[in-house]
């Protein structure tokens, strides 16, 4: 069962912490992009990518497309391994889509 992780097939790994707990310890603006997020982040790796791209940009929203480009290389990554065509252009235009609502710092 996938739960709710979808049909990627990108490596899963098991938690070590309360997940729900994690989420909310986040920073708004993180929260709120990860609740759009096409694939299933967990909240380290979000914290994680947006505190090295917040150290390397020294701006919140530059950091945020930081976020969001690595986002869809992850997805570009994931839809080049699928078999069927369809499937793969509905994970990049949902990845777009959720681009497109990130919040603004």
């Amino acid at each position: 069962m996938t739960g709710n992780l979808g049909h990627t097939t990108l490596r899963r790994k098991r938690r070590r912490t309360d997940p729900m707990q994690d989420f909310d310890r986040l920073p708004r603006v993180l929260r709120t992009w990860l609740a759009g997020a096409a694939l299933p982040w967990a909240p380290a790796s979000v914290l994680r990518t947006y505190g090295r791209a917040l150290r390397r940009t020294g701006d919140a929203a530059a950091a945020l497309a930081e976020v969001d480009r690595i986002e869809m290389r992850l997805v570009e990554k994931d839809a080049a391994k699928r078999i069927t065509p369809y499937g793969a252009a509905r994970l990049v235009r949902a990845s777009k889509k959720t681009r497109d609502r990130t919040p603004k710092a």
